[in-house]
């Protein structure tokens, strides 16, 4: 579980994050953290958040965000707003740390979403991007349906294979989320 505090590190992307404020200490109104990208971190793919804004603030390095076809490098003392279901990405191209203070409103269970793929990069169980196989993926996103989806394919394409591709995963002992992650 997240509390006030607690580094997760993703091994594969090598982005960390400390946890500021939580769902559980905010009453759900918003989750705080603090995320170091690492230099030198690939884009990842665009995706965005149907109920959530995101207000960041950078404070050292400068982070590239892409927000739908549109390009922007911020720098440190910078700060960026994303509106929710507004597609965007981000990474660091600059030799050094990135490190920014990040807010999510409200925080629905996106620290638990952090956590789970964390762990499972972590544990060896995404490719070396840290995207998880495609039935993991089904059910957790599907699961996160609320507070992340990627781009693309649309949404309703997702949900049709999601759908059929669930009950194997399953079947062959995947979760959507593993308490040993959030633990």
């Amino acid at each position: 579980m997240a509390t006030a505090g607690k580094i997760i590190t993703n091994s594969k992307t090598g982005q960390s994050i400390r946890f500021v404020q939580t769902s559980l200490s905010t009453g759900g109104r918003l989750l705080e953290m603090e995320s170091i990208y690492k230099p030198g971190s690939a884009e990842p793919p665009m995706h965005y958040h149907p109920a959530q804004e995101e207000t960041f603030m950078v404070l050292s390095g400068e982070i590239s965000v892409r927000i739908n076809k549109s390009t922007t490098v911020y720098s440190a003392g910078e700060s960026f707003h994303i509106p929710a279901g507004v597609s965007h990405s981000m990474w660091n191209h600059s030799d050094r740390n990135v490190l920014l203070n990040w807010k999510v409103q409200p925080a629905l269970q996106l620290e638990y979403l952090f956590e789970t793929i964390s762990g499972l990069s972590n544990d060896n169980k995404t490719n070396n991007s840290g995207k998880p196989p495609l039935l993991q993926l089904a059910l957790t996103a599907s699961h996160f349906s609320k507070e992340f989806r990627t781009a693309r394919p649309p949404y309703r394409v997702q949900q049709f294979l999601f759908c059929i591709l669930k009950p194997f995963a399953l079947l062959l002992g995947y979760r959507p989320v593993y308490k040993k992650y959030l633990d």
